[in-house]
């Protein structure tokens, strides 16, 4: 059974470098998106799990570092590292705001720490063989959840209709930066674990792990904001919320969600053959908070 590359778009390749970002979120309301809490706390998940789902990213790919031996994705990945580092503050200097609007996310946010540092954080093996394999899995790991932030990454840079929904600006801009860096840095965690590792079977097991994770800790994190949302009285959301709005375009379609599996796992896979480079610089070019909040 082959493990070969799978061909990128070469042109797709860009120089990666973490760059400084400003949002100012004094004139953001709790839901962002007018009259819709729904959509507003769906993707204000995202708030609760990329702190430190990012920050594990950075952990596991620094104690990787030393076994890339391609200098080039050497490169890619400390840019990785830098442009992950960033995003986990970003979004991390959302929770305070939420705070002051009377949303306490703590509770939630202290489950998916506890996911990340200790279900799959470093875990006390024998040196070797079983240490590399339990890095070899988290990088596996990072590649199939890494689909996935392309894939909202490329959903949200075309997502026209959370502009027609009124959404506010400086969210929309925080989810668009960080979407446009997904997209720019999409084929990294691919081809780290492509050469790492790259086995089909991993590719597989793995994948299931990180979606079956990402929908489990999803779900929660919508439940926990409707129920501790102080604007409404009697919250209630469904798998046909999510299906409605998908048609809608304010989130994903469900079908597309669908779709994306498979391409991951189809052996001629690689993340450049998905979303547009030049779109994610033309936007990161454009971008009010990754260019000093002017």
């Amino acid at each position: 059974m082959s493990n070969k590359q799978p061909a990128p778009v070469a042109s797709e390749h860009a120089e990666l470098r973490a760059r400084k970002v400003s949002f100012d979120w004094e004139e953001t309301p709790l839901h962002w998106v007018p009259g819709d809490p729904f959509t507003t706390h769906t993707i204000n998940v995202l708030h609760l799990l990329l702190p430190a789902g990012e920050r594990w990213f950075v952990r596991v790919y620094e104690q990787a570092l030393p076994y890339i031996t391609d200098d080039r994705l050497r490169e890619d990945v400390i840019g990785f590292i830098g442009q992950e580092a960033v995003h986990s503050q970003a979004h991390d200097d959302v929770l305070p705001h939420l705070r002051k609007l009377g949303l306490d996310p703590t509770p939630y946010t202290a489950q998916v720490d506890w996911f990340f540092e200790k279900l799959l954080g470093d875990r006390t093996l024998p040196p070797g063989r079983p240490r590399r394999w339990w890095l070899r899995e988290r990088v596996a790991m990072i590649a199939a959840i890494e689909h996935y932030t392309a894939f909202l990454g490329d959903w949200v840079l075309n997502a026209d209709a959370l502009d027609r929904a009124g959404a506010d600006p400086t969210m929309l801009d925080l989810l668009r930066w960080h979407g446009a860096e997904e997209v720019e840095h999409r084929a990294v965690a691919f081809e780290l674990f492509m050469h790492l590792d790259g086995g089909y079977r991993r590719r597989v097991r793995t994948w299931a792990i990180a979606f079956s994770a990402l929908v489990f800790l999803w779900q929660r994190g919508i439940r926990f904001f409707l129920e501790n949302d102080p604007l409404l009285d009697a919250p209630k959301a469904s798998v046909a919320d999510f299906v409605r709005r998908g048609r809608r375009g304010v989130l994903p379609s469900t079908p597309a969600v669908l779709r994306s599996a498979p391409r991951y796992l189809s052996r001629s896979y690689h993340p450049s053959q998905e979303g547009s480079t030049e779109q994610a610089l033309a936007y990161l070019a454009s971008s009010p908070g990754a260019n000093g909040g002017r």
